[in-house]
């Protein structure tokens, strides 16, 4: 029976050895297979960031518009971070920006969970498809429904 490699053990070690190896040039000692499965995960990582964010930003979006009663500084703060975290993301990341549409869709169905889970409003309550073009969500001035207080005041 074979012993458990690093990687399965202390996947932290694992990682400090593949770059010391990497680094030295010591290429046939490298664990290959897992070094390639770690850097496919790392993508799909930044794929994963992409739609949380995304659906963080939606569903205050949706509160923010569904439940204009309620809002609050702390919602506001929440919408721009959101948006200068994306920004970042895809600065940093820009081959994610065609991944952008396909996001936003799977983004908007965990967008509207989070709505529903923080308003108690019916699921019905909120539009099946994104009333929010992808330019709106992202755009640092955009704030559906009717104008608030709130943005005029933090802009001072």
């Amino acid at each position: 029976m074979l012993s458990p490699s690093l990687y399965e053990t202390d996947f932290y070690a694992w990682t400090q050895e593949q770059a010391t190896l990497l680094r030295n040039e010591q290429w046939s000692q490298i664990d290959l297979q897992n070094l390639i499965e770690e850097i496919q995960s790392l993508g799909k990582q930044q794929r994963q960031e992409l739609r949380n964010r995304l659906s963080v930003l939606i569903g205050h979006l949706l509160k923010w518009q569904y439940q204009s009663g309620c809002r609050s500084r702390s919602w506001l703060a929440t919408l721009r971070i959101q948006r200068l975290d994306i920004a970042e993301l895809l600065e940093d990341n820009p081959s994610l920006k065609p991944y952008l549409e396909e996001a936003l869709r799977k983004a908007y169905l965990k967008g509207v969970e989070l709505a529903v889970g923080e308003t108690d409003l019916p699921k019905r309550t909120f539009p099946v498809e994104c009333p929010y073009s992808l330019p709106e969500i992202v755009d640092y001035d955009f704030y559906p429904g009717e104008p608030c207080k709130l943005v005029d005041e933090s802009e001072q």
